[in-house]
């Protein structure tokens, strides 16, 4: 009588929207008052306010350590970064939300370039990540953040035109 028959057929707008803005969140390791923000900077730029959103997203340092394959998840480039394993330009940075520009370099530092973790996730793939936005030089342990990427080249699977729908009411 109260069984699965009485359940809904078909989700609701607010519920696609939702879903959608927690999976982009889940996806980046971002807490709501972050993603929050992040919106609000895309909102205030020039173009596209989802492309822009994860533009951010893709330009945070922990993601871009990530992509660089210099960590195997995203959660473990989060933990170099914190541990100050990672430099930005040459400083040592421990801020995984850290947004790059276009030019900076990333490397790992001198001290931790013999971490077990950093060579696994470097010698394991060395050509399998390759992403137009962002250069990597596995020898020396060494990349650069080249530009923002365009939509068509960040992989995940996300339509930011739902967060965009979920966030402006």
């Amino acid at each position: 009588m109260h069984g699965n028959s009485r359940r809904r057929k078909q989700k609701s707008d607010y519920a696609l929207q939702l879903m959608e803005k927690q999976k982009a969140k889940y996806t980046y390791g971002v807490l709501e008052r972050q993603f929050r923000n992040l919106f609000e900077k895309a909102t205030s730029k020039s173009g596209v306010t989802g492309e822009v959103l994860l533009q951010f997203l893709e330009a945070r340092l922990d993601n871009t350590v990530f992509r660089m394959g210099i960590a195997p998840t995203r959660r473990a480039a989060r933990q170099l970064v914190s541990h100050k394993h990672i430099t930005v330009n040459g400083v040592v940075t421990n801020v995984p939300s850290c947004q790059l520009r276009p030019g900076d370099v990333i490397g790992v530092r001198g001290k931790s370039q013999g971490l077990q973790v950093v060579k696994e996730a470097v010698g394991g793939k060395s050509d399998v990540r390759k992403f137009s936005w962002l250069e990597f030089n596995a020898d020396k342990l060494q990349g650069k953040f080249l530009e923002y990427p365009e939509r068509d080249q960040i992989p995940e699977k996300i339509n930011e035109q739902l967060i965009v729908e979920l966030y402006s009411k």
